[in-house]
């Protein structure tokens, strides 16, 4: 299984207009970042976890010809922003795509997305096929998805753990029913915003403090802000088993 970063940033801090922050100016490649998602791929199937605003150019800059279905972690904008762009591939496979998440944000997709939802909808508005998750483990080809339920502050959100892979961003709480889902898994994901507290994400330290906990045989930061600093000097501050992901790094998990 190939786990690709198409994104490891987040709109959290990023000014939009006239950016002149040392980390967007100086910064090595590590440190542009676009919204967070992954894509994982196995011999039959690639799926992704999460469609931000930045979908179309990370996909176009990864090549990817071929999208299964979409995992969706919550409805925030910067985590289902981009789905409006599947219409490419439902002309190239002519039928909708999958989209599995929540009851909750399948009625946030709906209302976002209205128009695709029509009983007369307008030619080339994008299909979907919404499927719904709660925490039962499902399958899509040959791979198991436990769906892991944490805290995005009071708002509950998903995470996925795929074979010894977990991904679990957007939060600042897991619940103990979690962990043991977590205990035994060989590679973790974990957000990890900025170094000062934040109400609704982990920080650093806390982030650190989790995995250090979990004792994962590698793990990586993403959901970044510039206001974490350069990639670079980040790094030098965590243990070994834990390193900062940047987009387009690339994972095998055997």
């Amino acid at each position: 299984m190939k786990i690709t970063f198409l994104g490891t940033g987040t709109s959290q801090g990023i000014p939009i207009v006239a950016c002149n922050c040392d980390v967007c100016e100086n910064g090595s490649m590590k440190d542009h970042r676009l919204r967070s998602s992954i894509l994982v791929e196995d011999r039959e199937q690639t799926i992704m976890v999460d469609a931000g605003p930045d979908f179309r150019q990370q996909l176009l800059r990864e090549k990817v010809r071929k999208l299964d279905a979409i995992l969706i972690t919550h409805h925030h904008k910067d985590h289902i922003a981009g789905l409006d762009d599947v219409r490419s591939f439902n002309w190239y496979t002519k039928k909708p795509m999958d989209i599995y998440a929540t009851a909750r944000d399948q009625d946030r997709i709906k209302i976002e997305y209205s128009y695709a939802f029509k009983d007369n909808a307008y030619p080339g508005t994008p299909k979907y096929n919404l499927i719904a998750i709660d925490e039962e483990q499902f399958i899509i080809g040959n791979m198991n998805i436990q769906p892991l339920k944490v805290l995005h502050m009071k708002m509950e959100i998903v995470g996925f753990r795929i074979s010894d892979f977990a991904y679990l961003t957007d939060t600042n709480y897991i619940p103990g029913s979690v962990m043991p889902y977590l205990m035994d898994c060989r590679v973790i994901v974990l957000s990890a915003l900025r170094k000062e507290k934040h109400v609704s994400h982990y920080n650093l330290e806390e982030a650190v403090k989790v995995l250090e906990f979990l004792r994962p045989d590698r793990a990586y930061l993403t959901h970044l802000s510039h206001l974490m600093g350069f990639h670079e000097d980040i790094e030098k501050q965590l243990p070994d088993f834990i390193r900062v992901a940047y987009d387009g790094l690339k994972l095998n998990i055997e």
